[in-house]
């Protein structure tokens, strides 16, 4: 189906954002283990018009150190990315070279895929997950080292963090343009380290942690509109590095006003992985 996309008539949009409110109570999810949900205490949120500004035109100026992202033309050779085996043999290789290429990484090991389909009848199959709508950074300063250990083992996980590491995303369209539900992101200076609400995340094997972030005026968001499959957007979660400019950092899918009535679903993937400095 062919979707004809107007260009804004400017570089910034208004977006609504979902902010978590600080209620002062603890938070729980419960992540596939529905007998468990209603003991559930959920975030509440307030929505926020927000300025998002196009970062296409100043791709060139972002680095992960400072901004906590950059965006990069990336082409994949991946032809199913549902396929786990294809994954690991095409696609772990390919993000382990960019993220070495744009962070100076010396070792990269990449260790979760989450596909993402902003169809509700396929999500029902199972596999895939929605879009988060919600203002979030995916690790805490406590549930990125449990997480290393989970994956490398104790031993392994204290060797690794003698030395200054990091966890970093990769996230792209898996199928056709993005015109649905782009994802935001928000430049880490402009994110004081305040409203840092921790939600836990529990399954029945372990339990996460992530960081919903409340609204703050200084807050500047950036997104990068009609993205392909063969475009990525890099970005920081967790650095150990205090001395980062931007350790974190802070996303959400959200409603693009631009947005076509006939656009087609939003299928995105979004990849996890370990970097390790020397």
């Amino acid at each position: 189906m062919q979707v004809t996309v107007e260009k804004p008539a400017t570089d910034t949009i208004r977006a609504q954002f979902n902010y978590v409110l600080d209620t002062g109570v603890p938070l729980v999810r419960y992540i596939d283990w529905p007998e468990m949900e209603p003991h559930a205490v959920l975030p509440q949120y307030r929505q926020y018009e927000m300025s998002v500004r196009d970062g296409r035109p100043l791709r060139h100026t972002f680095d992960i150190d400072t901004h906590g992202f950059v965006f990069v033309d990336h082409v994949t050779h991946v032809k199913d990315f549902a396929d786990e085996a294809e994954r690991v043999r095409v696609y772990d290789p390919e993000v382990q070279a960019l993220i070495k290429k744009h962070s100076g990484a010396s070792d990269v090991i990449v260790f979760d895929h989450t596909i993402r389909i902003a169809d509700e009848s396929v999500q029902s199959l199972g596999g895939v997950r929605a879009p988060v709508k919600s203002v979030h950074n995916d690790y805490t300063e406590k549930s990125a080292p449990r997480r290393l250990r989970d994956i490398v083992g104790d031993a392994e996980a204290e060797r690794r963090m003698r030395k200054r590491w990091a966890i970093i995303q990769v996230w792209r369209p898996i199928r056709g343009t993005v015109m649905m539900d782009p994802l935001g992101i928000c430049d880490g200076r402009t994110i004081p380290r305040q409203g840092f609400i921790l939600v836990q995340r529990r399954y029945k094997d372990r339990t996460g942690e992530v960081y919903q972030i409340a609204h703050h005026a200084s807050h500047q968001w950036f997104y990068f509109p009609q993205m392909t499959r063969n475009e990525a957007l890099v970005f920081k979660v967790f650095d150990s590095d205090a001395s980062k400019t931007s350790r974190f950092t802070a996303h959400s899918a959200f409603d693009d006003p631009n947005t076509p009535a006939n656009a087609p679903p939003r299928e995105s993937i979004e990849t996890r992985t370990f970097a390790f400095f020397d």
